[in-house]
């Protein structure tokens, strides 16, 4: 059972490892400044008060974590949780680089390194969001760890390639034949493909600013 503790440290982790404080967070997530200030933790009598599920919506939605981030957060009591060294590439340089083996992993002679909480994925690595395209979602220097192993899910922000180049996209729908995307900041420049001319697509499962 997570006691009022671990749901509001977990709260706190998970603003920390956005780059927020409590009350950045909140901001962020469009509710009051105050709404995770410790002050509000506690009411009358020392009578403790939870957040609401509205806010803990609000909030996995403003960073993009999910569900079972955040339970991992409540799970470790929301401590701080171990580093490991990803493969790291700027958004731009993919296209420059020959980034991907022959199996779709990191040919990591090409990659840099970037110390990020170890989400337990040998796969995964860390791309730093070049320009605003993915804004407001993403912004230019913002850093989104991706899994090419992670199950991929309707309206999950993916890292994409098709003819057009690479591109950070909400995914729509992906049938046998067809997959849909939608550009995160709103614009023209999505669409619905072929799987076929879809050259490479995977889950964001992490960011930070």
């Amino acid at each position: 059972m997570f006691s009022h503790k671990h749901i509001w440290s977990a709260i706190d982790a998970l603003a920390a490892r956005y780059g927020h404080s409590p009350s950045g967070l909140a901001r962020a997530a469009g509710l009051d400044p105050t709404t995770f200030n410790k002050s509000k933790r506690l009411g009358p009598q020392g009578r403790l008060r939870w957040p609401s599920t509205e806010s803990l919506s609000k909030i996995l939605v403003v960073t993009g974590a999910s569900i079972e981030d955040f339970v991992a957060l409540l799970s470790r009591g929301g401590g701080k949780a171990p580093s490991r060294m990803v493969p790291f590439l700027k958004l731009k340089d993919l296209a420059k680089k020959k980034a991907f083996d022959g199996d779709g992993k990191p040919a990591l002679k090409a990659w840099e390194r970037l110390s990020f909480p170890d989400l337990n994925d040998d796969t995964a690595f860390a791309i730093e969001v070049s320009g605003d395209a993915a804004a407001p979602v993403f912004r230019d220097g913002d850093v989104v760890v991706v899994s090419p192993t992670a199950e991929l899910r309707k309206g999950d922000r993916v890292l994409v390639k098709t003819a057009d180049g690479w591109a950070l996209m909400r995914l729509v729908r992906r049938t046998a034949k067809k997959v849909e995307l939608k550009p995160l900041n709103g614009e023209n420049g999505g669409g619905v493909f072929d799987r076929a001319k879809v050259e490479w697509i995977a889950r964001v499962v992490w960011a930070r600013s």
